[in-house]
């Protein structure tokens, strides 16, 4: 077997002055709110890699509950944790392949970043035409029929796990560090994530979560990524497809559709208005 360039050791005191000297360091990402410090990291051969190193206990848990998740899912959308550093002081930094693109939201520790002013990322995507919007959420509901195949749900999903290409015009999933195999209860007062893309029984203590869960999340994606504004008082879909946004997004997890897969036959099943592409 042929030890990836930037596992030359059995473990690292420091991360990053390990990469230093194995490749470039070209970027530095320390102010996440994750508890990760991450970095992009350029090969003697030009190759290009993501490495994140978790630098909190809380972050080292999510790594390592990753970890499992991404040898159990597997999509082109979302980009993959392939190998792992060991780090001395415990713990580990995961590597991946390097990603093109901007995230729509950077939630950082000296504040969250604007999704409303013009020059943001998530502005930027929301001035797209319609049908690019409506591609890129469509690989997104692509992956998580991946996810849901693999009897994993999703937890802490947001905007700041899309990474966005807006020159190739494509969508990654990135940081889904927090998904878990299904169905499960919560067993804190709540669970991990954005108040904006979370379902009620995420908030509870004891309850039940399972794909309608997921659900309740990819319907708030929709509804927040095809509207103009954060809102959510200029819907640039259809009416249809605000209705099946609408079932998908029930208080009561009974009155949602059943599974990813329903709800993804019911999004696929409304037809796009004409001149969709230019608006």
């Amino acid at each position: 077997m042929v030890l990836h360039p930037l596992l030359g050791v059995d473990e690292v005191s420091a991360v990053e002055s390990h990469l230093g000297r194995v490749g470039e360091v070209f970027r530095v990402f320390r102010e996440q709110d994750s508890g990760c410090v991450s970095y992009g990291v350029r090969l003697l051969d030009g190759a290009q890699w993501f490495v994140k190193e978790a630098v909190t206990g809380r972050a080292r848990r999510s790594l390592e509950r990753g970890w499992a998740f991404h040898r159990a899912v597997r999509h082109a959308a979302i980009v993959p944790q392939v190998h792992r550093i060991a780090v001395q002081r415990g713990g580990w930094a995961v590597v991946m392949p390097w990603r093109e693109g901007e995230v729509l939201y950077h939630a950082t520790t000296g504040g969250h970043r604007d999704r409303t002013g013009p020059a943001s990322p998530m502005a930027r995507f929301r001035a797209l035409p319609t049908a690019r919007v409506l591609g890129a959420f469509d690989r997104v509901l692509d992956a998580h029929l991946a996810v849901e195949a693999a009897g994993h749900v999703a937890v802490d999903f947001y905007d700041g796990a899309l990474l966005y290409d807006f020159t190739a015009d494509v969508m990654h999933l990135v940081d889904l560090d927090e998904y878990r195999p299904g169905p499960f209860l919560v067993e804190d007062e709540r669970l991990p994530g954005s108040r904006r893309f979370m379902a009620p029984e995420e908030f509870t203590r004891g309850a039940l979560i399972d794909t309608r869960t997921t659900v309740f999340t990819l319907g708030r994606a929709a509804r927040l990524l095809l509207d103009a504004a954060d809102e959510e008082r200029a819907w640039r879909g259809t009416p249809q497809q605000l209705a099946v946004v609408e079932r998908a997004t029930f208080p009561n997890p009974d009155d949602r559709y059943r599974t990813v897969h329903d709800f993804a036959a019911a999004w696929r099943g409304v037809a796009n208005p004409p001149g969709a592409a230019g608006r």
